[in-house]
């Protein structure tokens, strides 16, 4: 559905060419410091318009509290966000409808809901609706304190020189994908559950709430399968379990152990190419070309770091308060 987490709860909703989007949480504790300047520095991050490749559309996404905030500070109830749009051209999509875009959530979302969705910028399931679980990192990274969640891009169209993968885009007049790595330091030995509600069951779930996540991988990640267990071991050095190397990737058996938390996600080319496709139409009964108008990003990799270490807070946070372990680093 559209929630997520079970202490610190996380509900989004709107579509990307409604009155708004938004967010709803539950869970936050009473006396959280909040105002509009917490959000601006990670909201910025995540706009379109402010680097080459990206769509030109831009809002404000100044936060506009609803509920759950009184004083400047948390009152323990649902704190709820909203953010409009006011910056949408829906008409770029009506020319869409009879043609559901290949990559994208049209032809599913058509059958599912039998027609009655909002097609418009790709409704409820646009990468408009980040802005929501950025808004949830933003809190959630408050409640986390001392513990830093960092992500950066890696790759861009396969080129570590991020420039030079995002030239390829624009000189072939196409979108490329890339590679995102978060690392998180400061965590405690112990967050995390065998099985089910392992960490990498938890992050992974979360990550691919982010549109456009085709993998994930922990630590040495697919490499290790090409390695030897006594190279891949990391050895421990001392009582607190720091150790050696980090090919796990900071989790054991599903279960942090005191070390650097670092984990990577490939990100697909952007669906909305301005390149001629061929799909399925829906008037005509027949596959035929058409081409993507409008705005949209050349490379959605270029946004995705601090969503990225949005729904990471998010998950720690949870974690943590499983662990009754928020008070001992957040101090009201």
């Amino acid at each position: 559905m559209n929630a997520f987490g079970r202490l610190f709860r996380v509900h989004i909703f709107g579509e990307s060419h409604g009155e708004s989007v938004g967010i709803n949480i539950d869970g936050i504790p009473a006396g959280l410091p909040l105002s509009v300047d917490d959000f601006l520095s990670d909201i910025e991050r995540r706009k379109g318009g402010v680097q080459k490749g990206t769509t030109p559309r831009q809002e404000t996404d100044l936060p506009i509290f609803k509920s759950g905030l009184f004083n400047g500070k948390t009152t323990g109830a649902p704190l709820t966000i909203i953010f409009e749009n006011n910056n949408t051209r829906s008409g770029d999509y009506e020319k869409l409808r009879a043609v559901p875009r290949p990559g994208h959530a049209d032809f599913v979302a058509h059958k599912k809901y039998g027609g009655q969705e909002d097609y418009r910028g790709g409704g409820h399931f646009s990468g408009r609706l980040t802005v929501c679980l950025v808004a949830a990192g933003v809190i959630a990274k408050k409640l986390l304190n001392e513990i830093k969640v960092v992500s950066t891009i890696l790759e861009i169209g396969g080129e570590k020189d991020l420039e030079k993968g995002l030239q390829k885009a624009i000189d072939e007049k196409d979108s490329v994908g890339g590679i995102v790595e978060c690392r998180v330091n400061g965590l405690p030995v112990g967050l995390g559950e065998p099985f089910f509600d392992s960490v990498e069951s938890l992050i992974s779930h979360a990550a691919f709430a982010i549109p456009a996540v085709r993998g994930i991988e922990f630590g040495t990640g697919f490499a290790a399968a090409a390695m030897f267990g006594l190279q891949h071991n990391d050895a421990i050095v001392d009582g607190e379990g720091k150790t050696k190397t980090n090919h796990a990737g900071g989790i054991v058996g599903g279960i942090t152990n005191g070390n650097e938390m670092v984990f990577r996600i490939a990100i697909k080319p952007t669906s909305s190419t301005p390149r001629e496709q061929e799909t399925w139409n829906w008037e005509t009964n027949e596959v035929g070309p058409f081409s993507v108008k409008g705005r949209h990003d050349l490379c959605i990799a270029l946004r995705v770091p601090v969503v990225l270490e949005a729904i990471t807070a998010m998950v720690l946070a949870d974690l943590l308060m499983l662990e009754q372990r928020i008070s001992r680093i957040w101090n009201p």
